[in-house]
């Protein structure tokens, strides 16, 4: 009997396509990178994101396009860019669900099968400079806790990686070029977490 192959579909923005730093270092990448090295069978992962999408912006796509009929895994991060223009968080909310539903619905509707991935603080890195950083944590948080709730309400595996972003948004080695995104370094981080929570369900 041939060995199953995995299949990965990772939705989201800027830090999911691994905005600054070359493909295979963005985390879905580095989630089968590690997945690979503990002789998990893994396609490479289908990514579904772009710098600057919103929760709006991503569920227009994801309802315009066409996907496989199923998903052995899906991650979810995204609304940082509503946060950053100032978008509702009611609003976001709203369609968070909505694309917490197409993620569960992507993973043949296993909830077990989804993660999603919280709001990394980017007012903890230097382009945060002069753009009152002490207003971000909390709006942050604010977003985090709708998606954790929701994630809750329907069973899905939530990974804070906020916390993460907080202790070493400073660190240059950590972050991008740009001062604002993440490093392949960062990423691994993030990918040990999914990485783990996905050999538990494999």
């Amino acid at each position: 009997m041939a060995k199953h192959v995995y299949s990965y579909l990772a939705l989201g923005d800027s830090y999911t396509i691994g905005e600054g730093v070359p493909l295979f270092e963005s985390f879905p990448y580095q989630v089968v990178q590690q997945l690979r090295k503990q002789h998990i069978s893994m396609h490479a992962p289908e990514i579904v994101a772009k710098t600057g999408w919103t929760t709006f912006e991503l569920a227009d796509y994801l309802i315009n396009h066409s996907f496989n009929e199923h998903y052995d895994f899906v991650t979810l991060l995204i609304g940082v860019n509503n946060q950053y223009r100032g978008l509702s968080v009611t609003d976001y909310a709203e369609e968070f669900e909505f694309l917490l539903r197409k993620a569960i619905h992507f993973a043949g509707g296993n909830a077990g099968k989804v993660c999603v991935l919280s709001i990394p603080d980017w007012g903890c890195t230097p382009f945060a400079h002069g753009k009152h950083p002490e207003k971000i944590a909390p709006a942050i948080d604010a977003f985090n806790n709708a998606a954790e709730a929701l994630c809750l309400k329907y069973s899905v595996h939530f990974q804070d990686i906020t916390a993460f972003s907080r202790q070493t948004g400073k660190e240059k080695d950590m972050l991008a070029a740009d001062g604002l995104h993440y490093s392949g370094k960062a990423y691994s981080e993030w990918a040990t977490g999914v990485a783990s929570w996905m050999r538990k369900q494999a």
